[in-house]
């Protein structure tokens, strides 16, 4: 069985005054009004790509995704598996090598090994892209990965005091970091150049670090060409 799971981050903050401002005016503001300002950007662009690790139940998952409306593209990488996502639209396709398809929960018993119809299957799907079924339940799952806004409402989510400190930079662009806890809670760095979009967040509990990239530059994604697409029948979610 080939397990997925997707978690929402929650960042929380604290704060007093914000530092100097930059050229969009943030740094005037308070650090309510600093993360307000973060959400709404993100809320109204286009696109963003999301490069970096979230840990759920103690296992980090390694994303480096593009994502738009539209759908979106890229990289899942967990339990020493990786993955390509590629959602056009509602069609949602999965790409691994046959190590990713021959590995399988071993149960209790710890004894699982694959087959020689499952390695003769493992070898058919390798490098090919495999549309998951909507009616699996891994489809859900794998599509939180694709879907802009349910990441972003679930990252830019900051619950308690804030406090703002001293302006930072994160890919040269110039910023202000919005704390939760003196940091123990998470940290948001948001662009104090141009619109104030959110550079960087830190989780709470050393759990993960994302930098969010390349918001509103325009990019495809079309579902694969039909020689690149394995039919792998109706479920995916067991192998």
């Amino acid at each position: 069985m080939v397990a997925f799971a997707v978690s929402a981050t929650v960042l929380a903050g604290c704060a007093e005054d914000g530092p100097e401002a930059g050229e969009n005016g943030v740094g005037e503001l308070s650090p309510e009004s600093i993360r307000a300002k973060a959400e709404k950007a993100a809320s109204g662009a286009s696109s963003v790509r999301l490069a970096g690790t979230l840990v759920s139940n103690g296992q980090p998952v390694k994303l480096d995704m593009r994502l738009s409306a539209a759908g979106g593209i890229g990289e899942v990488s967990t339990g020493g598996m990786t993955f390509s996502l590629l959602r056009a639209e509602e069609d949602l396709f999965l790409k691994a090598g046959d190590e990713f398809w021959l590995h399988q929960d071993d149960g209790e018993d710890g004894d699982g090994k694959p087959s020689e119809s499952d390695m003769a299957a493992a070898r058919k799907l390798d490098g090919k892209y495999v549309k998951v079924p909507p009616e699996d339940t891994a489809y859900k799952q794998l599509s939180g990965f694709t879907e802009m806004k349910v990441l972003l409402d679930g990252l830019l989510k900051l619950d308690g005091e804030l406090a703002a400190e001293n302006n930072g930079e994160v890919d040269g662009f110039t910023t202000i970091r919005v704390t939760a806890d003196e940091g123990a809670g998470g940290a948001l760095e948001v662009a104090l150049e141009g619109r104030p979009y959110p550079l960087l967040l830190e989780r709470a509990g050393d759990a993960g670090e994302l930098r969010l990239l390349n918001w509103d530059e325009e990019f495809e994604v079309n579902a694969p060409r039909k020689e690149e697409v394995v039919d792998y029948g109706k479920q995916i979610s067991a192998s």
